[in-house]
This record gives structure tokens, sequence and C-alpha cells, in this order.
């Protein structure tokens, strides 16, 4: 067993967005007793000493909590690497400066098409604008930045003008991203899925656009995992080097594990090391050892490892199956149907999204753990 890379700590499941592709769970009130200050303070601790060198702060918008600046300080005092995954809503340049000078040493910013009127739609809020000025600041900081882009059927035909809008920015990074179906994307997926010739045309532009840009901006494009002849290994093996803290402490080996009917384990009950090292939500799925046919006799299972525990379970309501996206897998037609509807050409762009809950309807714990109410954006 290997010691854990990385930490994504969800912070809070509040976002002023409602973006449809959104992989948080359905279920967020459940997520309301978000973690205090101290708490995320002893997490942090915890995983720097199991080996953990970077740490993902997320969400939600982590920005919405208050205590932000603190929990960035407390992560850059242990020696770990920090970045913002944001929707810079909220990164004004006084809270931009501040977590300059706590450490912070990356931001990520999303944003969800190259023209304010369809990023400011889907997103569910009025959000562009102020994105690419929060995208000024960071390079007038000095921060490296990296710009996300989740490809699906609305926007993945102006990749070419989604790359020209990083260059103007003067991203260092720029992910293309189709989505992964999981939580609001899940239920939004035949929507949302892309057809084969859309990915085609965008595969060509990034191409072309790679190695014009090679010294100046690395491109990373994720195609969607139900157009891959084999799936991608979950998070590089289940609970191999990677570990998630939801907003109200549960330890999950992948964010989108939450969906999954395993036992809980909590940093409110347990310590990190031990979740790590003995928890049957970590260990359920480590290694090869409980694989079915035909991965278990498969020359690839070290190498995807089965696929991701969370599609299978969503796709076939067991999560030991063989991940359909797999062309060998005995349920890959339940991935098969999905994309011959994705090109049937009978759906309309204006088909109706099921967009994520601004909301979050629970207490939320404050500075030091004070209580206050929950809301969408402060």
């Amino acid at each position: 067993m290997d010691s854990p890379f990385g930490l994504l700590a969800e912070l809070t499941y509040r976002c002023p967005l409602a973006c449809p592709y959104c992989s948080n769970p359905l279920n967020m009130a459940g997520y309301g007793d978000e973690l205090t200050t101290e708490e995320w303070r002893r997490v942090l601790g915890e995983a720097a000493g199991l080996g953990v060198l970077q740490c993902h702060l997320s969400g939600g918008e982590p920005l919405l909590r208050r205590d932000l600046v603190d929990i960035v300080a407390g992560a850059h005092g242990l020696g770990l690497y920090t970045n913002l995954v944001t929707s810079a809503l909220g990164l004004s340049r006084p809270k931009a400066q501040q977590l300059r000078a706590a450490g912070l040493d990356h931001v990520q910013i999303s944003i969800q098409a190259d023209r304010p009127a369809v990023s400011d739609r889907i997103a569910g809020t009025p959000s562009f604008q102020r994105k690419i000025e929060a995208m000024g600041v960071v390079k007038e900081l000095g921060w490296p930045l990296t710009v996300n882009v989740v490809l699906h059927r609305y926007n993945i035909g102006r990749v070419a003008e989604v790359l020209a809008l990083a260059e103007r920015v003067g991203a260092d990074r720029l992910e293309l991203a189709n989505t992964q179906y999981y939580g609001w994307a899940w239920r939004n997926r035949d929507a949302l899925l892309p057809s084969r010739a859309q990915l085609e045309a965008a595969e060509v532009v990034v191409r072309a656009a790679r190695e014009r840009l090679r010294d100046r901006m690395d491109i990373l494009y994720v195609i969607p995992d139900y157009y891959s002849r084999y799936p991608k290994p979950c998070m590089g093996g289940w609970a191999s080097r990677q570990l998630t803290v939801t907003p109200n402490g549960d330890v999950l080996p992948c964010p989108a594990a939450h969906s999954l009917p395993l036992p809980r384990a909590s940093v409110r009950e347990d310590s990190l090391e031990r979740i790590w090292a003995e928890s049957p939500v970590m260990t359920a799925f480590r290694g090869t050892d409980w694989m079915p046919e035909p991965c278990r006799s498969c020359p690839r299972r070290e190498v995807d490892f089965g696929g991701c525990r969370c599609q299978a379970f969503l796709l076939t309501g067991d999560a030991a199956r063989t991940d359909p996206v797999c062309h060998l897998s005995p349920d890959h037609d339940l991935v098969a149907r999905a994309v011959q509807a994705a090109n049937a050409g009978t759906r309309a762009d204006d088909a109706p999204l099921i967009p994520r809950p601004h909301q979050v309807r629970r207490p939320a714990p404050g500075p030091g753990g004070t209580s206050r109410p929950v809301s969408g954006a402060q």
C-alpha cells in the first residue's frame, strides 16, 4: 500500500453556480454540517503526516468559506502545495492578496464557454466577466493559472474559441475535460453527451493547438469515458495515491464515491491514517483481488484496475462489476446504447437540463465552528 500523494479537500458544497454537469452529490443537504477551521487544520496535519504533498482546495465554491485564508495558511505551514479550484466568483483583488500572503501556490478557474451569454446560461448566473477579471488578478499576482472548461454537447463545438480565450488571459495550463457522468451530470447525461462527430472535430483542433502552443501552454484534453475502448483507472487505482475529504468529514477514495453503498468513514470519528489503511471504503477495491472476470484474467488489470467503481455502480447497480465502458465488459451494451442515442441526431440543442441547486439548506460552521445560515453566495 502506497502513501497518498494528493488530498482533495472539498471545503463546502455551497456554490453560486448551478452547472448541470456538476459531479457534487445529489443529496447536498447531507453535507451541510461542515468541518470547522480547527478540524480542517487537524485533517491537513494528518494528511501531511501520511505523505500527502498536494492539497487541492475545492467544493462547491471554496471561496464561500470565510476561513479559507486560515486554511491555506495552515496547509502552507505544513509544506503542502496548495491549489485553489474555484469558479472565481468572490476572488476579489483584496481576497486574492490575502491568499497570496497566506502561501497559496496555484489557482484553477473554471469557465463554462468562451462567450458571456453561453457561459452564463450554463453556469446559471451572470459570471463570465467576473471570471475574466479574476484571471487577470491571478496573473498580476504571479500565480500559475489553470483554466478549466468542462466540455459537453453545448460547448464542444467552440473549442477553437475556448483555446483563443485561454491564450488571451495568459493561461499556463488549459484543461479541456469532457463531462464525467456523476452527480448532477449523471442526471443530465442524455442531454450532455456529445456526438462522435463533435468529439472528432474537437480533437483535430486540440492537436493543432498543442503543436502551436507547446512552449507556452500545457493543454490537457480528456475524452468522455463512453467513447473509450478501455476504461480509465479510478484515480490511478482505487485508494492508491489520492483521497478526498468531503465538507462534513467523510473520507472517500475519489470525489464521486459518495454514490457507493460502502460503510462511512469520517475524520470526526477516526484518524486519517487509520481510515487510509484500514477502513472498508478504502480497502474495498484496492488492488486486484476483488476483481471479477473478465478483469481478473485481463493483462490490463494493473493498468486500468477494472475501471471506475462509481461508473460501474451507476450503470449496473453493482460497484464490483467490470466498468461497462470497457468493450470486454458483459455490460458494455449499456454504454453502447447511450452512445448510439447521442449520435442519432434527434436531440435538440435546447433540450432541458436539470441545474445543480445553488443552495444547501442546513446550518454550516463559520470560523472557529460557529454556526451560520447556509446560502448560495456571500
